[in-house]
């Protein structure tokens, strides 16, 4: 079974944890492909450049300049990097973006309404589904033993580009190939205690979901990265682990 893994910023902006995780990736069973955000850096090169960014719910507002930037850095710096760390550990990586082989389309997200009832456009963000995978471009690459990297940055289809929430692009191409996907990040797992990182909760269901959030054990980035699970396994998505815990309905 292919399996999706996806890092998070955190892991790519600590070079040990990188190059820790890009070995443990090389020698993971194969097919297999990788998606990665940038967020830590990116807002660092929005700050020196005078632009404050803006996260709401976890995720990021997206201007016309933001867009520059997190072009720049997604699919530009860590995405080439990656690439580069997987080459030196024998791993045959080739990077993407959406527009290349137009291998993710996505749609700009209409304005939303957020839990506290205020309406938000995110500007250049886009959403995507397994519909906007095109599979046998993908299937391909995995057929001739290349392992694709996939950063955040789709396109419309019409010269747009879109940043597109890394969890989503994972669970998309998870769904679209019938691969389990695994998400990967500098904790364990889940924790009941932010305190203690050995509190890893081994599974969580719908239900122990909604507890968590109402309790306030998750919250803020995990929240949109538990619901981005629970998506993915109602799509069908075979199994979901974030760290070691399991997601399940």
């Amino acid at each position: 079974m292919i399996t999706v893994y996806k890092i998070g910023g955190r892991i790519l902006d600590d070079e040990a944890l990188l190059r820790s995780f890009c070995r443990e990736f090389a020698v993971a069973p194969a097919p297999k492909l990788l998606v990665h955000g940038g967020n830590v850096l990116a807002s660092r090169v929005q700050e020196a450049l005078g632009i404050q960014p803006v996260k709401l719910e976890g995720r990021r507002v997206t201007d016309a300049a933001t867009l520059q930037v997190v072009t720049m850095v997604y699919a530009g710096w860590y995405n080439k990097h990656v690439v580069a760390l997987l080459q030196a550990e024998g791993c045959n990586a080739v990077g993407l973006a959406g527009p290349d082989g137009s291998v993710i389309t996505a749609s700009r997200r209409p304005p939303r309404t957020l839990s506290d009832g205020c309406t938000v456009d995110f500007g250049f963000v886009g959403d995507v589904s397994a519909q906007s995978v095109r599979v046998p471009f993908v299937q391909g690459l995995l057929d001739q033993g290349l392992v694709p990297v996939f950063s955040a940055i789709n396109h419309d289809g019409n010269g747009q580009l879109l940043n597109t929430n890394a969890d989503t692009v994972a669970a998309s191409l998870a769904s679209a190939l019938g691969a389990r996907l695994q998400y990967w990040f500098e904790l364990d797992g889940v924790l009941s205690d932010r305190e203690r990182p050995e509190s890893v909760i081994p599974q969580i269901d719908a239900a122990a979901f909604e507890d968590l959030k109402a309790s306030g054990v998750v919250s803020e980035g995990m929240l949109p990265k538990l619901e981005t699970a629970f998506a993915a396994l109602r799509a069908g998505v075979p199994e979901v682990f974030i760290g070691k815990t399991q997601i399940c309905l």
